[in-house]
């Protein structure tokens, strides 16, 4: 209610000043440009406030109309002084002098009105006097004419002056009326003292001017109820432009927000690295890269669950905003635990200090986390910078594998540390990562497997594909999360191998064997982009005898679409071989609105931090507003994190058809996936 309410009074507000000064400059062309039809809901305003906007709305639109309708309507009646000498030609003088007296005295009137400022309405009552005054000083001297016939003639112009009341004028309705009646009852009581009329002719003449003022009375007020609703068009239009804009301008920042922690998500971090780099190559302007990760969050994930461990996040992103606002450094989510922080301190001893301070500040939050094995038990994070020298190179990417070769550094010298790259550290150089040396080998030494994750089907109970998610571990199996290695393995190019090798496993473990209708496997944007990627994989569906309609890609990498001609050019090769192309992580930054404009996809999943928001009204209305986008672009929608019994319910409620959840089932091995025998739920059958 509060909304409806401060809406018309603010239209009231901005309508009344500019008015009001569109009244004071006399209606000029600018003013009238500045002026618009307040953006308020029409439909939710009651009679009396939308009479009231519509009254402003006249006031600032109609001056210059009236304005113009006195100069024409002077015009017209000072002319009919030539009618004057030729039919009443012994009071000609008289007559034509009482015209110019009331043409002056009119002007003048409605000019100085105009330059004080006053309100329309004492400019609409000075032209209503103005016709009633012409009139009678047109009549008065007239009635004495000699000319009796032409004079009989001659009173039926009269009723020009009723027209001009409804037409040069366009006053409301009433005044209108007021205006013309009191022209009718001057003409009558002229009757008595104008040259005698046979009774037939009086009757003529006084039916012909009842006629002309019931006629111009109507002309009247079908132009203003007609005014009237182009008024009510007109801010319905401005209403649904406002809420448009609105609603892109909240679509623009879904797109650049990360919705679990506020901040910016990695499509926007992307944008201000490519500004921060174009200032560094034309102007010189130098700038430190610092990338921020949470010290072994997957473990606080694991032990105290996905909700803990969303709340940790955003405690963390919040400590670095507050932190970093005031030293006028950026930060945004690089994704998963990762943040990124752009500043444009240099030197190297800017830089450590700068990354002391992140460093220090997540620690002081003193954010329990007992499952670590390294001594400490708070929650830490590790930080790689890396900062523009005359040795960076031309490419924007070689910051960002610096700074990410400084985290693998911090992470490899105890975490809870700052590294700043050093191309003399062994530890930073891609040839020397323990990582990155255990992917060259990690196919032929099995240290890579695949585990499958159901996709449910919330309606049937069926289970309609699976997820294949890497795991890896090192040579004395130590197990390592994808956020470890598959960075390192896009980084070495080790990414094209491993991503063969993923959808041959899944075509021969699950497809060729009948585990399940179908799989989805992550493909990168380092696969997309590499050469002979789509014959690659039609071979390996030739080899396995699969159909390509039983695979889905799920792009998850945040690339910028725009321009990448190479990219689109592979998925549409994929998808002549009918391979589903999914949108992955829908919302976090590693998919933007953008991607939906530029290619058809089959299937958008919104990531599961949605989801956990959708408790709150705000969240779920969140949710909703995403879930409708998707559904006009007629795509399908897969929901992930569905981690409760509440979860799936709400997906009923939103007529959500395909979820992905530990509810609904955890990635396991191929010999632990059961998915013909997968039960349905319960409250799907109960309904």
């Amino acid at each position: 209610m509060d909304r409806v309410i401060k809406s018309p009074v603010r239209g009231y507000r901005d309508a009344n000043s500019q008015m009001q000064a569109a009244a004071r400059s006399g209606g000029s062309r600018s003013d009238r440009q500045v002026y618009s039809p307040p953006a308020v809901d029409a439909k939710t305003l009651p009679a009396p406030a939308l009479k009231a906007l519509y009254q402003l709305h006249r006031s600032s639109t109609q001056l210059r109309q009236t304005r113009q309708g006195l100069w024409l309507a002077v015009l017209v009646y000072l002319f009919f002084g030539v009618a004057d000498a030729l039919l009443i030609p012994d009071v000609a003088m008289q007559t034509v002098t009482a015209r110019l007296v009331v043409a002056v005295s009119a002007l003048a009137v409605v000019e100085v009105l105009v330059a004080r400022g006053v309100d329309l309405r004492w400019v609409d009552l000075s032209c209503a006097a103005t016709v009633v005054m012409g009139y009678l000083a047109w009549l008065v001297p007239s009635t004495q004419t000699t000319a009796e016939d032409a004079f009989r003639y001659y009173m039926l112009f009269g009723t020009i002056f009723m027209m001009s009341a409804n037409l040069f004028f366009n006053l409301v309705f009433r005044l209108s009326v007021l205006t013309s009646i009191t022209i009718l009852v001057i003409f009558l009581i002229s009757m008595f003292y104008a040259p005698a009329l046979s009774l037939g002719q009086s009757a003529v003449v006084i039916l012909f001017y009842i006629s002309c003022f019931l006629f111009t009375s109507y002309v009247n007020w079908k132009l203003n109820e007609e005014r009237y609703n182009v008024f009510l068009n007109a801010i319905e239009a401005a209403h649904q432009h406002d809420e448009a804009e609105k609603r892109g301008v909240a679509l623009e920042r879904l797109s650049n927000t990360d919705y679990l922690t506020g901040m910016e998500n990695r499509r926007a971090v992307d944008r201000r690295l490519r500004d921060y780099w174009t200032d560094w190559q034309t102007e010189g302007k130098a700038f430190a890269a610092i990338l921020v990760d949470v010290d072994f969050f997957k473990k606080y994930n694991d032990f105290y669950g996905h909700q803990a461990g969303d709340r940790c996040l955003i405690l963390v992103a919040n400590i670095l905003s507050e932190t970093l606002k005031p030293l006028n450094a950026s930060v945004g989510r690089y994704g998963g635990e990762e943040f990124i922080v752009l500043s444009r301190v240099t030197g190297r001893d800017q830089v450590m200090a700068l990354g002391e301070i992140i460093r220090s500040a997540v620690e002081g939050l003193h954010l329990v986390h007992d499952q670590r094995r390294d001594g400490q038990a708070f929650v830490t994070v590790s930080v790689g910078a890396s900062y523009t020298r005359p040795q960076s190179g031309p490419k924007l990417e070689r910051i960002i594998n610096e700074a990410d070769r400084a985290l693998y550094s911090a992470k490899a010298n105890g975490r809870n540390c700052i590294r700043l790259f050093n191309p003399n550290d062994p530890l930073t150089s891609d040839d020397n990562e323990n990582i990155a040396a255990t992917l060259r080998m990690a196919i032929k030494n099995d240290l890579v497997h695949l585990v499958y994750q159901p996709i449910q089907n919330l309606k049937t109970g069926r289970v309609e594909a699976v997820e294949s998610l890497m795991r890896m571990k090192m040579i004395d199996g130590t197990p390592l999360s994808p956020a470890q290695f598959i960075p390192v393995a896009e980084r070495t190019g080790a990414i094209l191998d491993l991503g063969l090798w993923a959808i041959r496993r899944a075509c021969t473990e699950v497809l060729a064997t009948g585990v399940a209708p179908m799989a989805s496997v992550n493909v990168s944007a380092i696969q997309l982009k590499s050469r002979g990627f789509a014959l690659a994989v039609s071979t390996i569906l030739e080899e396995t005898g699969v159909s390509g309609s039983q695979l889905a890609f799920e792009i998850t990498e945040g690339i910028d679409m725009e321009g990448q001609s190479d990219v689109i050019r592979c998925i549409t090769d994929l998808q002549a071989l009918g391979i589903r192309i999914w949108l992955d992580d829908f919302g976090t930054g590693f998919a933007g609105l953008s991607w939906l404009r530029l290619f058809p996809f089959d299937t958008v999943k919104i990531d599961r931090s949605f989801l956990q928001d959708a408790r709150r009204p705000a969240g779920r209305a969140m949710l909703e507003d995403i879930i409708r986008l998707i559904r006009n672009r007629g795509l399908k929608i897969l929901i992930e994190g569905l981690e409760t019994a509440d979860h799936v319910e709400l997906m009923h409620e939103l007529g959500i058809e395909l979820g992905q959840g530990y509810y609904l089932g955890r990635p396991v091995p191929i010999d632990e996936v059961r998915i013909k025998a997968f039960p349905r739920l319960a409250s799907v059958s109960g309904r």
